[in-house]
């Protein structure tokens, strides 16, 4: 038996990361002024945050078609392969993961495995690499899908943005209504129900970035707090590299025995949630799964 393991591209992966765990990774399609650009493909990270801020027509984002993955798995049962894992972006804020999972029935040539991720960027790059990890070690399709369940458990994040108005516009953020007004000069902290839909959520306000930071470090520093197992935590930021720089180090030398990583949001994401996001994701180490 040969499994594959599929991504998407909001998982934001490095090259390096796609070669060493064996890793297929899907496009996500923006649309932006009529024309279809392709994450990470055809739209480099400054040119869209700059465009982004400059740009009276702002972008929106789809899924990849039926027929673009047909034929995917087409190549796939081309080469061999028995199964394919597909691990998507949450389904809280994407209708990809309804779509294929409606669809996987149908493939003949190849079974698909739909598994709703409940996160993006660096929580979804976590779990496409467990998998990668775990099938390279032989592991069956039904033993990675259960490893990846408990991977899901162990995860949780934060993020804070300049502001609500991407989020609003695209129509992410699962408590608008009630958390729009008195935004002026504040730093919103987001979340999402990890362990529920996988919706996005306003859950606090800061007046200053380094207090929304604070604010997130104490509550990430509670979650841990009692947990038996290691932990990696990434920092990724929407062109903010002198944030990102600070929270690295800061957390680096506040938590000793915790592993931090990096990440970027590339433009998917970037159309929700805007310049100058920083977020953080952590949950169990997926290197050690075995």
């Amino acid at each position: 038996m040969k499994t594959a393991i599929l991504t998407d591209s909001t998982a934001y992966l490095t090259p390096e990361q796609i070669e060493k765990y064996d890793i297929r990774v899907v496009s996500i399609p923006l649309i932006w002024s009529d024309k279809t650009y392709y994450d990470t493909k055809n739209m480099g990270i400054n040119e869209f945050y700059q465009r982004l801020k400059s740009d009276k027509d702002l972008p929106t984002t789809s899924t990849p078609s039926i027929g673009d993955m047909q034929a995917i798995f087409d190549d796939l049962a081309k080469k061999g392969y028995d199964d394919v894992i597909c691990i998507i972006l949450s389904s809280g804020i994407s209708s990809f993961v309804s779509t294929l999972s409606a669809y996987a029935p149908e493939v003949t040539n190849i079974k698909v495995h739909v598994f709703d991720s409940h996160i993006t960027c660096a929580g979804l790059a976590d779990e496409a690499l467990l998998a990668g990890k775990l099938n390279a070690e032989g592991k069956t399709p039904t033993e990675i899908l259960a490893a990846l369940e408990a991977e899901r458990k162990t995860m949780g994040v934060y993020f804070m943005v300049d502001d609500l108005s991407h989020l609003k516009r695209t129509g992410r953020l699962s408590n608008a209504s009630s958390f729009i007004g008195g935004l002026l000069k504040i730093k919103p902290i987001l979340s999402m129900d990890i362990q529920d839909k996988g919706e996005i959520s306003a859950i606090a306000k800061e007046r200053q970035a380094k207090k929304a930071y604070e604010h997130i470090k104490r509550e990430f520093g509670q979650a841990i707090a009692n947990v038996d197992y290691p932990i990696r935590v990434t920092v990724f930021d929407a062109a903010d590299p002198e944030a990102k720089k600070e929270w690295l180090t800061d957390l680096k030398a506040s938590f000793p025995n915790v592993t931090v990583d990096s990440s970027i949001i590339g433009p998917v994401i970037g159309v929700h949630v805007g310049q100058g996001t920083m977020a953080m994701i952590w949950a169990r180490d997926w290197k050690s799964f075995s």
